[in-house]
């Protein structure tokens, strides 16, 4: 047998050994870990909210009580309910119909690939106020203004979702590639058929996407503003916890499980179609 080498191994040809790059202690901390560290630290800090009222109390008792008084739903009241929920989802159709035309201009201002960065800044910390104000507040404004009927409930939403539909359309206006549009507007096209035919192609599945979800959040969302008085199914929510008719309460959070569910199944198969047909007419 031939004795092992002592010679180091040959390196294949054209292969060269990088020695590995010492990096400093504060060269570890990227953002991503950061943040982690701040959310930590928030967590820890924040514990001090996990504190009860001090009493002895059978929490599972007490559970177990509140929701015994929920069954079984009273059903009864399903015809009442069933006209609380259409009204309901015609409030949150014409909201979002709204808000997807009015958030349109609004998510152009704020595109950063679109817009000047003076009317970006400008048009962003707009959605960032109309985003710090609940629903329910919003609903409670209109309800001020035009009185407490449906009408107070589809202003309401129609501003809340501006904030945010703003928001996701200007994001999918970014993600997009400009060049298309801009080499159609350098041969002569006007600013309309740029968009029309360069951006909007490719942000149109984003922006069907963000629309969908924003119908099935305000179906959920114009439920709960009729507790002010802005219409829907909100207002028998609000009678039955006044009078502790849990039973009824049931049967609409019943109706309202089936619909939402409903509606995220649809909105879900909508939404692989839109997306398979975008990857097909543009695969690259």
């Amino acid at each position: 047998m031939r004795p092992p080498s002592t010679e180091p191994p040959r390196q294949p040809p054209g292969r060269i050994d990088v020695p590995p790059i010492a990096l400093k202690w504060h060269e570890h901390f990227g953002v991503l870990n950061i943040s982690l560290l701040l959310f930590l630290f928030a967590i820890v800090s924040s514990a001090g909210v996990l504190r009860g009222s001090g009493r002895d109390l059978d929490y599972l008792a007490n559970i177990r009580g509140f929701l015994g008084t929920f069954f079984p739903p009273d059903l009864s009241v399903t015809g009442r309910t069933l006209i609380g929920l259409w009204e309901t989802i015609q409030i949150a159709v014409m909201a979002t119909a709204f808000a997807i035309v009015a958030s349109v201009p609004i998510a152009i201002a704020g595109a950063q690939t679109l817009s000047p960065r003076w009317l970006v800044f400008i048009t962003r910390l707009l959605m960032n106020g109309i985003r710090t104000v609940p629903s329910l507040i919003w609903a409670l404004l209109a309800v001020a203004i035009v009185g407490p009927n449906p009408l107070a409930g589809v202003i309401g939403l129609t501003f809340y979702s501006v904030g945010y539909l703003g928001k996701f359309f200007s994001d999918a206006f970014e993600s997009v590639d400009v060049e298309v549009a801009r080499a159609l507007r350098a041969l002569g096209a006007r600013t309309i058929q740029a968009f029309q035919y360069g951006l909007w192609p490719h942000a149109k599945p984003l922006v069907w996407s963000y629309s969908l979800w924003m119908l099935e959040y305000n179906i959920r969302s114009a439920a709960i503003v009729g507790i002010v008085g802005a219409g829907g199914v909100g207002l028998q929510l609000h009678t039955y916890q006044e009078y502790y008719q849990w039973d009824k309460f049931a049967t609409v959070l019943l109706y309202m499980f089936l619909l939402v569910s409903a509606l995220d199944l649809l909105g879900e198969r909508v939404r692989k179609k839109i997306v398979r047909k975008a990857v097909a007419t543009n695969p690259c």
